[in-house]
């Protein structure tokens, strides 16, 4: 199975160079989709639910103080299968093109992120974990095209 970084890596191969933020979203997505599309994860580090929206702790590490993620010194693109491409694609599609603050405020309005920090207030640190269950959860619940 790829990790985090794996996916990450392969998401600047396929867009190139963007912010940590739209990075940390488009891997959340990616994620939250393959448990819906694939029944299966995309990869095995937890995402938490950060102020700004999920966050993978294990991704931050490789890009900790850099606004835009140019490449990560770790990852390979190539283990990915091709059923996770296609997932990746798919998000990519769909969400690749929307800004970072757009793509934080719209997981702001989604359960998942919303659940996991529960009644804490906005700015507030956390590192309670959005799990897999209420990502599949959601996500699977929606209406096709939404």
């Amino acid at each position: 199975m790829p990790s985090v970084i794996d996916v990450a890596a392969y998401i600047l191969a396929e867009k190139g160079p963007m912010t940590a933020m739209k990075l940390q979203k488009l891997v959340y997505y990616s994620q939250a989709w393959s448990l819906v599309w694939d029944e299966r994860p995309l990869f095995n580090e937890r995402i938490e639910a950060w102020a700004n929206g999920p966050v993978s702790p294990a991704l931050y590490e490789h890009h900790r103080g850099q606004f835009t993620v140019m490449q990560l010194t770790a990852g390979n693109p190539g283990l990915l299968d091709d059923e996770a491409r296609k997932t990746v694609q798919a998000v990519l599609s769909y969400y690749g093109d929307k800004s970072a603050q757009w793509l934080s405020d719209l997981t702001h309005l989604e359960a998942p992120w919303k659940d996991a920090r529960g009644t804490l207030p906005d700015g507030a640190l956390s590192s309670a974990e959005i799990s897999q269950a209420s990502m599949a959860e959601y996500y699977g619940s929606l209406p096709p095209g939404v």
